[in-house]
């Protein structure tokens, strides 16, 4: 397989003015992560959605920092061209810029990851600033976030009326100016979603969102459908459904075992001689 150059923020800006879309899945372990990769995927996001999507979470808000330490270093050990994004968890950038620079420190040196991704807007410009200033790439993400899914209340899609659009104008303005390299629009209306790609210099990453963003994302799990069966996402397209064949694979397995089946004789190992009940102290 062809060695890919690693990709930066340069090139990424670079991609917006060339209208070359980006393409972003999220990953959350090694082989997920490096079979994305050897598929050619330009960017892998660490999201904290691995609190629902494999921890078993009702939402992200328990997600804490060391899951994703944790789990971004088993990507970055897979990626070695791929742009590598990890979420700063729940209430782990809303202290002071102290805390919030050693949260970040930490999940940089510990996960690898060659950016961070972070929720909120002019709320948390200043956080993003300090971030930035401080080496570090941040990837800001508005519409609908997850971490505040209490207070918002509920997966809502963002931008339906007039004072919630100008806040999202407001929101990714401000993003851009504190330095922010790509903002995330997550179920934010399609005309809204283009209008903001359109105001801003940096790339905007669609989820649920408009064609017209400059990149898309979406989970591994729902694009493969990958997990339990669940409700059907609007903006999930499936591109294939593992989910089904892993299900049928395992119950055949169950099968073959209840009915001694397996293993079969090609599946085990003989030894030079054959094994009597004296050697095993038998008479």
């Amino acid at each position: 397989m062809e060695t890919r150059k690693p990709l930066t923020i340069v090139k990424m800006k670079k991609m917006k003015q060339d209208h070359i879309p980006i393409s972003i899945i999220t990953a959350y372990d090694y082989p997920s992560a490096k079979l994305a990769e050897e598929a050619g995927i330009d960017v892998i996001l660490v999201g904290d959605s691995l609190g629902n999507v494999v921890l078993g979470y009702d939402t992200t808000v328990p997600v804490t920092l060391e899951d994703m330490i944790y789990h971004t270093r088993a990507v970055t050990r897979a990626a070695t061209s791929c742009f590598v994004v990890a979420d700063m968890p729940f209430m782990t950038y809303h202290g002071s810029v102290d805390s919030t620079l050693h949260n970040v420190a930490r999940l940089m040196r510990e996960g690898l990851p060659q950016a961070v991704k972070m929720e909120g807007g002019a709320e948390i410009a200043s956080t993003v600033e300090a971030c930035v200033k401080a080496g570090v790439p941040v990837m800001g993400h508005l519409g609908l976030t997850p971490q505040s899914v209490h207070q918002i209340g509920g997966y809502l899609v963002q931008g339906k009326n007039s004072q919630q659009a100008q806040k999202l104008i407001n929101d990714a303005k401000a993003l851009e100016q504190a330095g922010a390299f790509a903002i995330v629009l997550e179920l934010v209306t399609e005309s809204l979603a283009s209008y903001i790609t359109e105001q801003v210099s940096i790339p905007t990453i669609g989820i649920g969102a408009s064609g017209s963003c400059d990149g898309q994302v979406l989970v591994f799990h729902d694009l493969l459908q990958y997990g339990p069966a669940t409700n059907p996402k609007k903006f999930v397209k499936t591109y294939a459904n593992i989910g089904d064949h892993i299900r049928n694979g395992i119950s055949e397995y169950v099968k073959d075992v209840k009915s001694r089946n397996f293993p079969q004789k090609e599946h085990v190992f003989q030894g030079e001689l054959e094994l009597s009940n004296d050697l095993y102290g038998g008479k």
